[in-house]
């Protein structure tokens, strides 16, 4: 692993230094399952995590629901004997049903079992940053959090937080033991984080890692409404609000709003969509989705890029 050039932020109370974008490894799960991104080529995706890793990216945000373990095999196999090793972040709380579904669980012990797994598959001693996936089911949030702090305690991970919490709910959980991060969707399609979780984060001083900055691919430029009507049967866009109408075409606009910027700036279309992410001040880092090496070259530049005040404003339509 190459040593980190991109500059580094404090991720909340972890103390962990992070670069402002991380790996996403979602889509690296497959297409085999509920929700994935269509067939990945696990080669493919190892070199891709070994070149997102030479550009200085330090960190890597994974889950065991996605594909049901797949990603996180990938991903070990990526890290593997890598010195410095790359900070790895995953999930727990959706484990497999019927037919590749997902089950949503927030049991003591299934939650114990899922690290188990977590750790083996990723080849570590200790995961760096343990996340509740999903608040389902919210009768269970207390007694998954209070798991995730046991697990902390035995040093089976460093630190630990949750995904797609709503503020109700992180208090809730607070009461029992700090929250150390947040990860919620967050891009210029998804903006119903700002008026009250991001405030609340920043003033609780939870670190925030945010998801889809470019809107599951529909701010990178390269969709339309064709390839969107073509997208592979086992791609969960299919059946997203924000790929079908009445959400399609404002958001096909502001893609538009994001690529005439994006061109003037010489940069490409996702950089500029993680950048509008970042200029948020309760953000600390992106979580960016890559399939193939190119595409973390074109992305990169997203954890440096300043937007002034005049670009923002013309991707908002403003």
């Amino acid at each position: 692993m190459a040593e980190t050039t991109l500059g580094t932020v404090q991720l909340g109370s972890t103390g962990l230094a992070i670069t402002r974008i991380g790996f996403g490894a979602w889509a690296l799960g497959g297409g085999d399952w509920e929700f994935g991104w269509g067939d990945q080529d696990d080669s493919e995706s190892i070199d891709t995590i070994g070149h997102a890793l030479a550009l200085g990216i330090n960190w890597i945000d994974t889950a065991a629901g996605y594909g049901f373990g797949h990603s996180e095999q990938v991903v070990g196999r990526a890290i593997a004997g890598l010195r410095p090793a790359p900070h790895v972040f995953t999930k727990c709380g959706l484990v497999e049903g019927p037919g590749r579904t997902v089950l949503r669980s927030l049991e003591r012990d299934s939650i114990r079992r899922e690290c188990e797994a977590s750790l083996a598959r990723l080849g570590v001693e200790a995961i760096d940053l343990y996340q509740i996936h999903w608040p389902r089911p919210p009768e269970d949030i207390e007694q998954g959090w209070s798991a995730l702090v046991q697990l902390r305690d035995e040093g089976l991970v460093r630190h630990i937080g949750v995904s797609n919490f709503t503020v109700p709910q992180l208090a809730a959980i607070g009461a029992i033991a700090p929250v150390q991060t947040l990860q919620p969707p967050y891009s210029l399609i998804s903006r119903g984080s700002e008026e009250e979780l991001l405030p609340y984060a920043q003033r609780e001083g939870i670190g925030v890692i945010v998801y889809s900055p470019m809107g599951s691919g529909m701010l990178t430029g390269a969709m339309t409404r064709e390839r969107i009507e073509h997208l592979p049967e086992n791609d969960w866009r299919k059946r997203s609000d924000n790929f079908n109408e009445p959400r399609l075409g404002d958001n096909l606009a502001t893609a538009e709003r994001v690529g005439a910027v994006a061109q003037r700036l010489g940069v490409s279309s996702g950089a500029v969509a993680i950048a509008w992410t970042l200029r948020n001040p309760a953000v600390d880092a992106a979580i960016v989705g890559m399939r193939r090496p190119d595409q973390a070259d074109e992305l990169i530049a997203g954890a440096s890029l300043e937007l002034s005040d005049e670009d923002a404003a013309e991707i908002e339509g403003r």
